[in-house]
């Protein structure tokens, strides 16, 4: 499976940069985590790495916070699937619905397409999914954040429902307890991560530099 960076706060040259988070995941069907803040943005990096919009058949989105879903409009199209937490606002999800051909609420954990599942709902102040991917050969997982607010150690349990953790990529927020990544094989923190050039320091041979234009193979 391969993930593609689309949009974060740093970039390769040619690429912008911008507070917030995109990723496209290549599985099964393709699929976008978050959508950054900027549909300008987001639009001009797909365009650099020959990302089509209509080639985009679900997007997944983390939370309702506008670095996660302010470039939304610019991806939406009639044949795409849009994942969001059942906590989304009547208003958000009635607008995703007049442009998409369906909304599907998440609660709980569940599959999204074979290798692709979702934590479920989690936290208790701002409610956020998160994304849990199979590595090759289905052995273990790789956890895939937005920002992470209802805590990485939360959200590293629930991931290990579908597989024994390898991995964590994307915003991990003001998570310090650096000491718990030991067991991850790999480690990319990404957007809003307060620590990561501590977790790059601590954690050289593990770590991998996020950011737009970045290629993660899993």
């Amino acid at each position: 499976m391969r993930l593609r960076i689309v949009y974060d706060n740093e970039a390769k040259e040619g690429l912008e940069s911008d507070w917030g988070f995109s990723c496209l995941i290549e599985a099964e069907k393709k699929i976008l985590f978050d959508t950054g803040a900027s549909g300008d943005i987001l639009s001009h990096n797909m365009q650099r790495l020959g990302i089509r919009r209509e080639d985009i058949e679900i997007i997944v989105l983390s939370h309702d916070h506008w670095d996660h879903i302010g470039g939304l409009d610019a991806v939406l199209h009639p044949d795409v699937a849009v994942y969001v937490p059942s906590s989304f606002t009547r208003g958000t999800k009635g607008g995703i619905e007049k442009k998409a051909k369906a909304v599907v609420e998440v609660s709980g954990p569940a599959d999204i397409v074979p290798g692709v599942h979702t934590t479920g709902e989690l936290g208790i102040g701002i409610k956020e999914q998160s994304l849990v991917l199979e590595t090759k050969g289905g052995r273990s997982v790789v956890v895939l954040t937005g920002c992470a607010h209802p805590g990485l150690e939360n959200i590293l349990e629930a991931g290990k429902v579908f597989g024994e953790l390898y991995g964590a990529i994307g915003g991990f927020h003001g998570f310090g307890k650096l000491e718990r990544l030991e067991e991850l094989k790999m480690i990319a923190p990404c957007h809003c991560t307060v620590h990561k050039e501590e977790i790059m320091r601590m954690y050289p041979e593990k770590a991998v530099r996020c950011g737009a234009g970045e290629i993660i193979e899993i």
